[in-house]
């Protein structure tokens, strides 16, 4: 069964910076997507970032470019956001999710299927 568990928001003030930390337990094999996805109240969900099991990566949100990275541990699934130069309108919760490729898989998967494995969330609140 594979787990995922974020943590590390909490409340900022615009400009400030946080880190999200996922970590995983359970067997997601070799080949496989991480990302962060972040939903405010009244909105749809927003995929924010990807990386995959080869440490390919990419901002998938254009709001977030060259504020937020995310990044993978060598050899462990475990993933972050790193988010910088914070704004109102990041404000929302932060899911982690993950998904096994398939044999004939390439990356683009991880930009455009859904993902099976989800975490509870973690608040982010950024204020003005």
């Amino acid at each position: 069964q594979v787990r995922l568990v974020e943590s590390g928001g909490g409340s900022v003030q615009a400009g400030g910076s946080l880190k999200l930390s996922c970590i995983v337990s359970g067997y997601l094999g070799m080949r496989y997507c991480m990302g962060w996805f972040r939903q405010a109240p009244g909105k749809q969900r927003e995929r924010v970032a990807v990386i995959d099991n080869d440490h390919i990566a990419q901002n998938t949100l254009d709001s977030v470019a060259d504020r937020f990275t995310i990044s993978k541990e060598n050899g462990q699934n475990n993933v972050y956001l790193q988010m910088n130069s914070l704004r109102p309108e990041d404000t929302a919760m932060y899911y982690c999710a993950a998904l096994r490729k398939g044999p004939y898989d390439d990356y683009e998967v991880c930009v455009g299927n859904e993902y099976k494995y989800w975490g509870q969330g973690t608040q982010v609140t950024v204020s003005s």
